[in-house]
Formats: C-alpha cells, structure tokens, sequence
C-alpha cells in the first residue's frame, strides 16, 4: 500500500500535462501511486499519460471510454486509489518541490488525520506568484488536530479538493464522491471537513494554482452551467439533513451559500446577459429553502444578503454599480492626492538644499530599504558607541520598521522627513544607492558599503550580459557611483573588481567587512540562544542552505530540495532553508527536519546558529569562510549561471570545501564526512587567506574612525589570520584556527 495516491483527471491540458505530471514523479518523497485518468480528451493528454506510465511504474493510466466531466474522472481514480491517503492535483497545476515530504511529515506529527489542510500559490503566465491571503489560516498552532468546530474560519478558505490530503479509509467510510457538474468540489469538501473527526493544517505552499492567459479555468467562463451551483448546495444541504448531530452547521453553510452566490451574480462574464433575474429568482428559491435561523453574515454583507434571499436584482446591480463608480472616485481622487504630495515633498526638498548641513546627522538604509541589517547596520551601531554626538536615522519601509534599534530615528521612504535628512545629513550610508534623484551637495560625505565580494559580474562589467543587465541605465549607475566618497572593500580582490566595475575618483577602504564582525563578538552563549530560538534541537547538526538569485530564471525556485537533502541525510541533521531576497516567496516550507528562516532580518545570525554552509555562487561563502565553519558549495548550473550572469573567477577551482555538481553528490559528501574533512579544512584555509585578510571583529571600528571620527592614524591594527578565534559552533569545543601556511609549505590541516 503506497503512503499516497495522487489522483490527476486530464482533458484538453497536453500543454500543462507533462510538468503536472512530473512535479509529481520528481518529489523526494517516492511512496506514492500516480492515477492519471484520461477523461476521453481529443487532445495528446492519452497518448502523454502512456508515455510517462510506461517509463515509471508508479504511474497508473486510465482511459475513459466516454466524457465523465472532472468528478466523474476524479472517481474513476479514486476508484482505484489503493493508497493511505488521497491526493486530487488539477493536469495544469503542479506540486512544489518537496510538498510531499511536508505532508507525510506533518501526517506523522499530527497522528493519522482525516483530513490535512495545506496551502497553495497561485502563478500567473507573467511569472507572479501569489501566496493564498487566507494563509494565516493555516496556522500550525496546538493543538495538532482538531475538529472544524474548533477553528471554524478554516471554511473561509477556497473550497477546493486540491489543498487537502483525505485520508482513503475516510473517504471510503462516509462515501465521499464526486457529482457530475460545474461545482463538483462543493459537495465533497464540505462533508469531508464537517464529518472529519479529525482536521490537521500544514503551513506551506504545497500547490501551485496555474491563472492561464485565456481558457484556463471552466468556471471562468460565460455559461449558463453556472446554474449548477444551485444543485451543488442542495446536496451539501441533503448530507446535513442526513447527520442530525451536525445541524448546528446548517447557518454558517447557509451564510457561505449566499456569499457564494453573491460573488458569481456581481462577478463580470460569468452568467449570460439577460440571465441574471433568473438567476436571483433561483438563489431567492434556495435562500427560502435552506433558511437557517442563527445566520449571522459578517457587517458588511448583510445588505448583499437581504438583495439576494429577496431576489432584488435590480436593487443588487444598481447597489454593485454604484460601489464601482464610488471606489474609481476614491481612486482617481487618491491619484490625485498622491500627485500633490509627491510635488509638495519636491518643493520641501529643494527648500531643504539651500539649508545648512548638519554635521551631526547620518543617514542610513540597507538593501533598497529593506530593514536594518549588513554593514551598515553594523557601522551605525558602532556611531553610537564611538561617536555618540552624531544623530543616526534609517530609511526603511513601512513593514521592516520594526527591525531598526530604538536609539535610532526611523524615516519612511517618499516622506518629508525622509528627504530632509537625504538634504541635510553630513554622512550618508548605504550598501546599495539612495534615491537617484537625490543630490549629493558639498559638505555631504557619502559611504558606499556594498553587500559581499563579487563572484557575479558587477556595475558596468554587465554590459557584456545582457541577460542579466536587462534594462540597466549604465549612465545613472555611473552617476550614482559618482557620489560615492568612500567605497568599502573586504579583501583586494574586490576593490579590484570595484575599481573596474565602478569607475569613479573616491577613496577605497580596504578595511574589511563591518557586518562579520559578529563572528568574533558573540560568544558560546549567544549561538545556544539563536539555535534555541530557530527550534534547532541540542545535539542536532544545523546545515544552512543559500542560495543565490538566478538571472537567467523568470522565477526563483531553488535548484536543490532542502527536505530531500534532511531526510537522506537523517535525524542528526536540520536544515536551516533561506531563499535569496529576490527570490519569490514561499519557496521553502518547515517541516521537522527543515526551518525555513527565509524571512529572518539577520543573515549574520542564522550563520552563527549553523554548523556549515551549503551554497551555490552566493557571497555569503566569503563571509562563512571567516567564520571558518566547513562550506559544500552546490554547483549543479554553473554553466548556465556564468552564461548568463558572467563571473569573476570559476569558484569550483578554488572553493571554500567540498564541491557537489548534483544532490546525490551533495547528499555523498555529508553522510561520508567529507563536508568537515581534512581537504575540506585546506580549501577553506586557502579561500579564507585569501578573502577574509581583514575580518578580523574589528572592521566597524576602522570604518567610524576613518569616516565619522576622520582618524587618519591609530586604527586598530590588522589581527593576522592565524591568531583569531571566531565563535565555534554549538556543541563543541573552542579549537584553534587554521594557522597561515607559510609560502610554499604544504596547506595545515585544522583539527575536527
């Protein structure tokens, strides 16, 4: 018995049917039977399912004789379904990588439920993904399982078959089946989750809901079929009269039928012109028949419901009509607001340019605004500690305010006060540029921090990448770099790089990164309390997996599977998942083997928490090696990154550890011990002589003395490699350092 049955019905989707089909056979969890069902389609979608069922035989094909419609297909697999647990996936959607080992997961924690709710995204032909806006939903709180009268918001979610594991002896036992129709999902989820003695939610985006461009989805289209609805709600209603003991369901199903209703009558091209009296002379019917005392829709629908259970179609439209025009007046008079501001924060701008510069305010930000964090949350915090009659603000946006330290004065982008400190503060500070249109005045020193050392071509150096240059105005990238009065440098080979790529008179700092510093300022104590707030149990090895951005991809899915890699490699082992700030969101899920730290402020943080890095061509590998903590680097498209992003050096002839081309070789190096090998202790001593010469706890001093203090002499000197001693990991003993190999002598080996 296979621990899955996943069940996809096809009709006219060839051109989806192959990824759906091997986003299922590609999971790391393999337990399952695939029962594909060709629903008599005209198209190739036959000819396809045999295909793949004759090259994989966990693929079970079924041709039907005749159109059966999409509940008629899904019960001709489910007919045949001989796995624990039912899984309906539509031919033109597909799983996430990983989903399945998620859902045995959190089957296993949660003991066996009836049913297990997990979430979707839906992906657009543009390449936008969308996360379901009810995900908080989701919630993976305790208890575990429950039944729907405990967390009854859950029917807010969409009322659909594919978010949900059934379990089959369940299913079997109610005598769940689909009805032919339109809204055939109806009368099978809502019985499935009133009659669950037990309901489980995984917190992840299992599915992802394909939107098409045209033709896509058969409730999107004009058609009376839409009348179905009405029979679809008179057999969700017929299953209550048939359970006495679930009555009490009767009013919020009532509420969730007119909402239902409601949004397909005011919903554009889906009822045929001149049917929509009828349709609200049927909805009044039904209204009359399944009244429930104790209804109690929400505020704001309960004028929607009044119109609908007394067929007031008229009343209804003319009500719709008049909150569309009143919501484009709100628009077109917030347009306009908006305008006035933008040119009323113009004039406060240049009144601003003509005042004085104030010698003791510095402005910081990070990461096009993104929250305090890298090297200039780093220097800001050593301002107030060196330099304490300098004034420190930061630009961030709204949603990551929270991360700026209290001491420090927080500015909201576009606002007033924002361009009045961009006008007046002598000190600017940034890792990426401030607004273009921005001028920097005389008395302004600007500091250019940059976020890691450069493998990826930088600056003007992408002219000759158009793939990843895309629309880059090189002209205002040199403008923008023209403001620069200091540029900061970890290592030679990037003030190298910056020189070239960056061609602009400013003085280079070769001073070392300011964000690393934390390596040799935090203690034993301080990686215990980080693991102990990312839920990495004691004795367990916490890998941490980074990938970096891919240019030459429209969307960023990870080119390695964090869950696959936890579970080969076993319960010693958890893998703190962080996807790259552009990537698109929910690209990891938590499972008990996987953390998915993506959103955490501090990379700096889940470093220390972690006892080796896993990477691809991320900078992050050049901060790690300062931590000289063992590094895997996970090449598997180095072609087609280099291709298309170009870089600097190829890193695979002089990495920073253990270099796998594939997750089976990944998978090797770890279970054999060659991750914290003695090759591995070498390469990391050679990478980190030559990329982290000044990473020594200090930078951030050096930086503020230079800058803000302008020190010219006495800086704190340079610790020499060999006589530093970063923070070990948790769990194990302070060891000493890599020494320097001596020119010519053979690379030491560090002891493990």
């Amino acid at each position: 018995m296979p621990r899955f049955s996943v069940i996809v019905p096809a009709f006219k989707v060839q051109a989806y049917l192959h990824e759906c089909l091997e986003s299922v056979l590609s999971q790391s969890f393999d337990d399952l039977e695939l029962i594909a069902v060709d629903d008599c389609s005209p198209d190739s979608c036959g000819a396809i399912i045999d295909e793949v069922a004759a090259r994989d035989p966990r693929v079970r094909a079924v041709h039907l004789p005749e159109n059966a419609g999409l509940g008629g297909a899904r019960n001709a697999g489910l007919a045949r379904a001989c796995g624990e647990y039912v899984i309906f996936l539509d031919s033109d959607d597909t799983l996430v990588p990983g989903a399945l080992q998620a859902i045995a997961d959190r089957l296993e924690h949660t003991d066996e439920p009836d049913v297990l709710v997990y979430d979707y995204a839906r992906t657009y032909w543009t390449g936008e993904i969308t996360r379901n806006r009810f995900a908080a939903l989701l919630s993976e709180r305790e208890p575990a399982t429950f039944r729907l009268e405990d967390r009854p918001g859950l029917l807010k979610l969409l009322m659909v078959v594919w978010n949900k594991a059934y379990r089959r002896e369940f299913v079997e036992r109610e005598g769940l089946a689909f009805p032919p129709g339109y809204y055939e999902d109806t009368p099978f989820t809502y019985p499935a989750l009133l009659a669950a003695s037990t309901v489980a939610t995984l917190d992840r985006v299992c599915v992802h809901y394909r939107q098409r461009r045209e033709g896509g989805n058969i409730l999107a289209t004009t058609s009376r079929k839409h009348f179905d609805i009405f029979d679809q709600y008179d057999r969700v209603f017929a299953f209550l009269d048939a359970r006495p003991e679930l009555a009490h369901w009767r009013a919020a199903l009532f509420c969730r039928m007119v909402d239902h209703f409601s949004t397909l009558a005011t919903t554009r091209g889906r009822l045929p012109r001149g049917s929509r009296s009828e349709f609200f002379r049927r909805a009044r019917a039904h209204c009359a028949r399944h009244r429930a005392p104790g209804a109690r829709p929400s505020l704001r629908g309960r004028l929607r419901h009044v119109l609908m259970r007394h067929g007031c179609h008229r009343v209804y439209r003319l009500l719709w009509t008049t909150d569309l025009l009143r919501a484009r007046a709100r628009h077109v008079a917030g347009s306009g607001r908006r305008v006035l501001h933008a040119a009323a924060v113009r004039v406060h701008y240049r009144i601003q340019l003509r005042l004085p510069v104030r010698k003791d305010l510095a402005v910081f930000s990070a990461y096009w605004n993104r929250g305090y964090a890298c090297n200039p949350a780093a220097i800001e915090e050593k301002v107030r500690e060196l330099a304490p009659h300098i004034r420190t603000a930061w630009i961030a946006d709204p949603a990551h305010q929270h991360t700026i330290p209290a001491a420090t004065r927080r500015l909201r982008p576009g606002s007033f006060a924002h361009w009045s400190a961009l006008a007046r503060a002598k000190y600017l500070v940034n890792n990426v540029n401030f607004d273009r249109r921005m001028v920097k005045r005389p008395g302004q020193i600007m500091l250019q921090t940059h976020h890691g050392t450069p493998l990826k071509t930088m600056g003007i150096d992408l002219r000759e990448h158009p793939a990843a240059a895309r629309d880059m105005d090189f002209a205002q990238l040199l403008a923008n770099a023209d403001k620069w009065d200091y540029s900061l440098s970890a290592n030679r080979h990037s003030t190298l790089v910056w020189e070239r790529a960056y061609p602009a008179v400013r003085t280079v700092l070769e001073y070392g990164y300011p964000r690393n510093d934390v390596f040799h300022k935090a203690t034993p104590a301080d990686v215990a309390r980080l693991r102990a707030a990312l839920g990495v149990p004691e004795g367990r090895t916490a890998i941490l997996y980074a990938p970096t951005h891919r240019d030459y991809r429209r969307t960023q899915r990870p080119p390695l599977d964090p869950a696959r890699l936890a579970n080969a490699l076993g319960d010693r082992f958890v893998v703190l998942a962080r996807a790259h700030y552009l990537a698109d969101g929910g690209a990891f899920g938590a499972t008990h083997r996987v953390v998915d730290v993506s959103g955490h402020p501090s990379v700096e943080s889940l470093a220390l928490a972690s006892d080796a890095l896993v990477t691809d061509y991320s900078s992050l590998m050049f901060d790690y090696a300062g931590l000289d903590r063992p590094i895997v680097l996970h090449t598997s498209d180095w072609d087609a990154y280099q291709a298309a992003r170009g870089t600097y050096f190829d890193v695979r002839t002089c990495p920073p550890g253990a270099v796998a081309r594939t997750e089976e070789e990944l998978i090797d190096i770890f279970t054999t011990g060659h991750w914290r090998g003695s090759r591995s202790a070498q390469l990391r001593a050679a990478f980190r002589e030559r990329f982290c010469p000044y990473d020594d706890g200090h930078a951030a001093e050096r930086v503020v003395r230079r800058v803000f203090l302008n020190e010219t002499g006495g800086l704190p000197a340079f610790v020499p490699p060999a006589e530093r001693i970063p923070v070990p990991p948790a769990g194990t003993v302070p060891q000493l350092p890599c020494p320097r190999p001596a020119p010519g002598a053979p690379l030491s080996v560090r002891p493990l």
